[in-house]
């Protein structure tokens, strides 16, 4: 693997063409992590990531809710700027998981569940545990042998994956529980992985569903300027993080300016779509995981199949480009229908309906996504239209016509993540640094 460990004070390490990177966060994500690299401005970076949510959920060490990578530096990524991250190529390497609705247990953790576990039999902090047997009393305090975990089903399920087809299918409880035996092996764990297996858990309510398979990266992009649980990185999960009683605990407005929105569950972050994110610290500090097999808009049952998987992403620098929150170019069969761009049929319609009604002037314009997060869904919804008004210079009310009439506003997660899409203009986009890539993902 090509490492290079970066301070915040030096980037004097030689760029490189491609970071390989197989090691973990352990659950926080920002300054005071090792950042690998730096990767070349147009270089690659491969990572193979383990499951999210579920995984670190029911493993009391973890201080969030994922096991995302360590972060890599990209060479001339200053505080201001944006990378641009094209995702290559996903590929799921679990052949089961398990999720579903969670319930928390009360007692074994401190304001929040995700960020502050504790053994409620010994008291000791964060324990290390173990697995014993199978079922929901598998995890237990390495300390004094107590069942700790901090999470239960309400309803779940175990899927298994067929990668190559796409597909998928729910199972009885005979074969979650032979799947349990050999949890670690299923989930196919990276090495480096410190989580328990999900598939321990064996949870099986709902057997003989089939779904398709549309992989995506549901944690992706740069490090936050503080310190923040991977898991909590966007509003609506960081919400639990405002007067919190542990040492992450922090002011609204001290979240949202340390945080960079990388966990968005945003189901069309997917294999060709290109993540527009902030710079917030020097190097960026490019970071992935909590990949899922598949998931519809709005991920409403807390957590979708969280899976292992290996993810190639290129990156590109965009100077000067100062965002509050990433902006997305989704594949064009993920564009809400009004704001896929017109084809040539369709311009040529519209310039003779220009010519019969004396207009002289009709806009060239591109599909670009703006990711809110905040503490519920109206809250997201204003802070992604007024980031696209801040980030283009179209006045508010502007976004709000435009994301009426081409565009549109839709669900990434309960509580609080929404897309923001709509076709601006190319000369505005020319203008961020961002038209040549929207050109090329539209051909335009």
């Amino acid at each position: 693997m090509n490492k290079h460990s970066l301070t915040q004070d030096s980037t004097s390490s030689e760029a490189l063409d491609s970071v390989s990177i197989y090691e973990y966060s352990g659950g926080i994500i920002g300054p005071s992590k090792e950042m690998l690299g730096p990767v070349k401005n147009g270089g690659k970076i491969q990572a193979g990531t383990p499951p999210g949510c579920w995984g670190p959920m029911i493993t009391p060490a973890f201080q969030g809710g994922h096991e995302v990578t360590l972060p890599v530096a990209v060479e001339g990524a200053d505080v201001g700027d944006a990378v641009a991250l094209t995702i290559d190529r996903i590929t799921v390497t679990s052949l089961a998981t398990s999720s579903g609705v969670m319930e928390f247990v009360e007692g074994r953790y401190h304001g929040d569940p995700f960020v502050a576990k504790y053994c409620s039999s010994c008291g000791t902090e964060q324990p290390a545990s173990h697995v014993e047997g199978i079922g929901d009393d598998a995890i237990h305090c390495d300390v004094c042998g107590a069942e700790v975990s901090a999470f239960r089903f309400s309803n779940g399920y175990v899927i298994v994956l067929d990668e190559k087809n796409k597909l998928s299918l729910t199972v009885n409880q005979e074969i979650a529980n032979r799947l349990a035996g050999k949890a670690p092996e299923i989930s196919r764990l990276p090495e480096a992985s410190a989580q328990h297996s999900i598939l321990s858990l064996a949870r099986a309510d709902m057997p003989g569903v089939a779904a398709r398979m549309i992989p995506f990266l549901g944690n992706i992009g740069t490090t936050p300027s503080r310190d923040l649980p991977d898991s909590h990185n966007c509003g609506d999960f960081g919400k639990f993080l405002i007067d919190a009683p542990h040492k992450y605990g922090l002011s609204k407005e001290e979240l949202y300016a340390a945080k960079t929105d990388g966990h968005m569950d945003t189901n069309s972050v997917r294999e060709g779509a290109i993540l527009i994110c902030p710079v917030k610290i020097k190097g960026a500090g490019i970071y992935l995981g909590d990949m899922h097999a598949q998931q519809g808009n709005g991920e409403i049952a807390g957590h979708a199949t969280d899976v292992s998987g290996e993810t190639e992403l290129s990156v590109e620098v965009i100077k000067g480009l100062e965002l509050e929150g990433p902006i997305l170019l989704q594949n064009i069969e993920d564009l809400p229908p009004m704001a896929v761009p017109l084809n040539a049929e369709e311009r040529e319609k519209i310039k003779i309906l220009a010519q019969h009604w004396g207009q002289d002037h009709i806009e060239k314009s591109g599909p670009v996504t703006f990711i809110g997060t905040g503490e519920n869904l109206n809250e997201a919804t204003e802070i992604g239209l007024r980031r696209a008004s801040k980030a283009t210079g179209i006045p508010y009310e502007e976004i709000l016509n435009r994301a009426t009439i081409n565009g549109s506003i839709e669900i990434s997660r309960l509580p609080g993540a929404v897309r923001v899409t709509f076709l601006c203009p190319l000369d505005i986009l020319d203008r961020m640094g961002i038209g040549h890539l929207v050109r090329q993902k539209y051909n335009l």
